[in-house]
């Protein structure tokens, strides 16, 4: 690259927003060794309230793992003096719904964000998949409004937070249309019979590589199913239609597929033994990475 290259690489190319002080600062010094933005010039990452307000600027590629937990509160202290938290909405006029469920909020942001030809990867838990209300609202916008394409089903074991169910979705922004962008979105069920554990068997990116080939990045219009209800119905990759999506209740976006074994079959469980190695690893990661956080405040 020449000069002029790098220098766009460096100071015109990554952006974030973090509003936890102490993980802001993690995400900056990482950037700073990556030889991205300047450790006492213009911050790279941003400290406020993303949700708060459309911030004007429009990116071409968004990648974002929104923070958990269903409901946005502020704090306060109340007249006696004792802290108190409220249910935090956010209206804004370029939302599709008025919610103070913050992973919905987010989706809505992230849209937002995009260039007319932006795309996105953003992971979120099952509830926005086929919560009622607000989530049908947005759901509909999304597939209207995007191509929205792709979901990965993520597996549970690979959080801090034991239990977390997740997914990705990909969409890509489309200018206005009078017809919906989505044709068929493609599901990949990563969870199903799939076991993983933050330190014994963690998440690596081969385990990954079969979503990668059946997402085909290079030609998605060329994708092929796995599935197949007669020849192989364990098939992991499936598409479905918009208007299959369209008439189930709420819109949901929740479907699975493949046969739980693990519910089925409950003598092929984990010795106890193993069930609770287990969960004092999960324990103990996330105590770490809570020590990590507090070393860095």
């Amino acid at each position: 690259m020449d000069k002029t290259q790098k220098d766009f690489l460096k100071h015109n190319t990554f952006f974030g927003n973090e509003i936890v002080a102490g993980t802001r600062r993690l995400a900056l010094m990482n950037m700073f060794l990556h030889n991205i933005g300047e450790i006492d010039g213009d911050s790279m990452v941003s400290s406020n309230d993303a949700l708060v307000a459309d911030g004007g600027t429009r990116f071409d590629y968004v990648l974002a793992n929104p923070p958990f937990g269903k409901k946005s509160s502020m704090s306060f202290t109340n007249d006696e003096g004792e802290q108190e938290k409220d249910d935090l909405t956010y209206n804004r006029q370029d939302f599709w719904a008025t919610t103070s469920n913050k992973q919905l909020n987010f989706v809505q942001h992230i849209r937002t964000m995009l260039k007319t030809t932006g795309r996105a990867a953003v992971v979120v838990p099952d509830n926005v998949l086929f919560e009622g209300g607000a989530g049908e609202t947005v759901r509909k916008k999304l597939l209207e409004t995007t191509e929205l394409h792709t979901i990965l089903r993520l597996p549970t074991g690979i959080f801090y937070a034991n239990g977390v169910k997740a997914n990705v979705l990909f969409f890509d922004n489309r200018a206005a249309s009078k017809t919906p962008w989505t044709k068929e979105v493609w599901f990949y069920d990563y969870r199903t019979n799939i076991h993983h554990t933050l330190k014994k068997k963690p998440l690596r990116f081969e385990d990954l590589q079969a979503f990668i080939t059946c997402y085909n990045p290079l030609n998605r219009h060329e994708r092929k199913e796995s599935w197949n209800e007669q020849s192989n119905p364990e098939g992991r990759w499936r598409k479905f239609s918009y208007e299959q999506i369209i008439a189930r209740d709420k819109t949901s976006l929740d479907i699975f597929w493949l046969k739980d074994k693990s519910l089925a079959d409950l003598d092929n469980l984990p010795d106890p033994d193993v069930l609770a190695g287990e969960i004092i690893e999960n324990l103990e990661a996330g105590l770490n990475s809570f020590r990590e956080i507090a070393a860095a405040l």
